[in-house]
């Protein structure tokens, strides 16, 4: 069953999402590679495609697990938690209806 990981980002989270987010991006890649993800990415704090220092208010990641606290689990071991990015991270079950 797919996931929604929604995870919101701790205030000035930007410089350790830069300095962690090659640790971050090879656990997606490998999902990716299993074949197991639907989306992944950040959300912009400003309405922009590129925010600049404005930085991030959070991430999405959409991937598909055996269960719900497998998919906790994978959750709270992402190197953002680690690093402080982010304040708080929920995770609950997805079901894909389009496209």
């Amino acid at each position: 069953m797919f996931y929604a990981i929604i995870s919101t980002d701790t205030a000035d989270s930007l410089p350790r999402r830069l300095k962690t987010r090659p640790e971050h991006l090879k656990r997606l890649e490998q999902l990716k590679a299993e074949g197991r993800l639907l989306l992944a990415g950040p959300h912009p704090a400003i309405d922009s495609e590129d925010p600049g220092p404005a930085g991030f208010s959070g991430s999405l990641v959409v991937a598909e697990f055996p269960s719900l606290q497998a998919a906790q689990a994978w959750a709270q071991d992402d190197p953002y938690v680690a690093a402080g990015v982010y304040a708080q991270v929920s995770v609950k079950p997805f079901r894909k209806v389009l496209p």
